[in-house]
């Protein structure tokens, strides 16, 4: 990342050709309710609702929490797992106007009561399959409505009381703003209201036009939803199928297997999945294909984490030529967008920005880089954030005077404008004064026949400041060890780049999006010592 270049690495997107087309009526659920009351909307395993179903219901649960004093404005925090009962409330939020809050399943007691505390939620829905321990965690924070989905108790409302309330007819004049919590990987998380930028409004409307044409839902679409509504991608998903009047697949917990016969029983067009997701459809044995239609296939979206070549290969084989690549953040929107086929032309590129996105790659004193050279990325876009939710201003090593925000990524730009992302800076190794990035011995350790994946990290070392360590997955019914995995490496990357050593695990830690938690890696081994970076 050091050095610094005499022209600016700096991408625009074009305007001219990203005209706003075939921009979506104002339509949803209240529409196909009337429109199409019948037809199913969501199937959940055994579990369907119609569209008059959800509007009804979203109807009841909106009155219950207006009668709870919870108001236009405020925010409710919603932990759940992808789940029917989650575009309920949804819904039911919007027709009131709130804030919705995605909280992660995953996280501790401690951690949702500190976030709610930050957010200062109104309510919170929870489907914890023990929730005793979570109830205790925020049970003293004032003036908060808790509601339980598979809940039987009296220490919070239940979600069944509600939808029995008889409740008047409300309409959603627009979804419920979303306010999403960082997955704290470099600290405390923080809270990002994703809404336009004051002022960018009309800017905002033609990059959302922009972004809606790449892989795009249409209408006929057969969704099946297994992102997150923790984070911005799974609610996007399952609101662009409203608008459309898309049926909708829900897979509570991910099972690759179960992914093939929900393909192939409802003859899905639309799924969008992290690298993980795809990662484990590929180490499924030849026979677990064998008899699956999956010819229905239109757009394959994948995101949240970098994408190996050999795994796009993989997918291209298997669904043919469907696959739209991104790169985004919470903090500014979606950033690029790589069409189908482009991946053998841009190969490792994530694509070039949406209409309104700037990237600038820049060096460690901050200048701009010139194209080619890596560096840390900063975006300007109509969702940059001005700051986080109740927390003071951004500092200029965040946001600059231009209005860049900086993501915490390590890449470059090519001279067409195309964007390579690299790394994390955070997770930039520094060994004996050298850059090692974990991606690369990352794609290294994928090559492995046996691996199914893996995570590199720095650890101390007195020499060198840091040295390489890796932690692997290993595909089921296969085998490795240490040596054979360390001699592999030496294969296909310089010394100084190789592991020195390798734990194979079961799993790694991963949030919601499917992204590995290296602090949760590193933090053993770095317990009272500071990173140089």
């Amino acid at each position: 990342m050091s050095g610094s270049g005499v022209e600016t690495s700096h991408a625009r997107a074009p305007g001219a050709s990203a005209q706003a087309q075939g921009e979506r009526a104002n339509v949803g659920v209240e529409h196909w309710a009337e429109a199409r009351p019948d037809e199913i909307a969501l199937i959940e395993d055994d579990r369907s609702l119609t569209w008059r179903q959800l509007n009804i219901l979203s109807d009841a649960v909106a009155e219950a929490l207006s009668q709870q004093g919870v108001a236009a404005g405020d925010v409710v925090a919603v932990r759940t797992h992808i789940r029917i009962e989650w575009a309920i409330i949804d819904l039911a939020l919007s027709k009131i106007g709130c804030r919705l809050l995605g909280l992660n399943w995953r996280l501790t007691p401690g951690e949702v009561a500190g976030i709610i505390s930050d957010s200062g939620a109104r309510a919170l829905f929870f489907d914890d399959s023990d929730p005793a321990p979570l109830l205790d965690a925020v049970v003293s924070i004032p003036s908060l409505t808790l509601v339980g989905i598979d809940y039987s108790g009296d220490k919070a409302s239940t979600l069944s009381d509600m939808l029995d309330i008889a409740a008047p007819t409300r309409i959603a004049k627009a979804p419920a703003p979303l306010v999403i919590y960082t997955s704290g990987t470099t600290g405390r998380p923080r809270g990002v209201v994703i809404a336009p930028r004051p002022g960018a409004e009309q800017a905002f409307a033609e990059y959302q036009a922009d972004v809606a044409q790449h892989g795009a839902q249409v209408a006929g679409d057969v969704v099946l939803v297994t992102m997150p509504m923790s984070h911005a991608i799974g609610p996007a998903i399952v609101r662009a199928a409203e608008a459309l009047g898309n049926r909708m697949i829900i897979l509570r917990r991910f099972d690759p297997e179960e992914v093939l016969r929900l393909i192939d029983a409802y003859r899905v067009s639309f799924w969008t999945g992290v690298p993980t997701m795809f990662k484990r459809l590929a180490a499924l044995p030849a026979e677990a294909f064998v008899d699956r239609d999956l010819s229905s296939i239109r757009v394959l979206s994948v995101g949240g984490a970098p994408t190996t070549t050999s795994l796009k290969q993989w997918i291209n084989a298997t669904f043919g030529p469907c696959l739209y690549e991104g790169y985004g953040a919470s903090e500014v929107g979606m950033v690029t967008a790589l069409p189908p086929g482009m991946d053998s032309d841009r190969p490792g590129s994530c694509g070039r920005p949406f209409r309104h996105v700037e990237i600038s790659v820049r060096g460690t004193d901050g200048s701009p880089l010139a194209p080619g050279e890596i560096g840390e990325i900063w975006v300007r876009s109509p969702l940059a954030i001005n700051g986080y939710l109740n927390a003071p201003p951004l500092s200029p090593e965040d946001l600059d005077v231009e209005g860049f925000f900086r993501v915490g990524d390590v890449g470059r730009i090519d001279e067409q404008g195309y964007l390579y992302l690299v790394d994390r800076s955070k997770d930039l190794i520094v060994a004996g004064g050298v850059n090692i990035y974990p991606a690369e011995v990352e794609a290294a350790l994928l090559k492995h026949p046996a691996i199914q994946d893996a995570a590199v990290i720095g650890i101390p070392d007195d020499d060198f400041g840091e040295r390489v360590k890796a932690f692997c997955e290993v595909k089921p019914s296969h085998s490795v060890d240490e040596a054979e995995i360390l001699q592999h490496c030496r294969r296909h990357l310089a010394s100084y780049k190789c592991p020195r050593s390798v734990e194979i695990i079961d799993e790694l830690p991963r949030n919601a999006m499917g992204k590995v938690l290296k602090r949760n890696l590193r933090q053993p081994y770095w317990e009272g010592q500071e990173r140089s970076i």
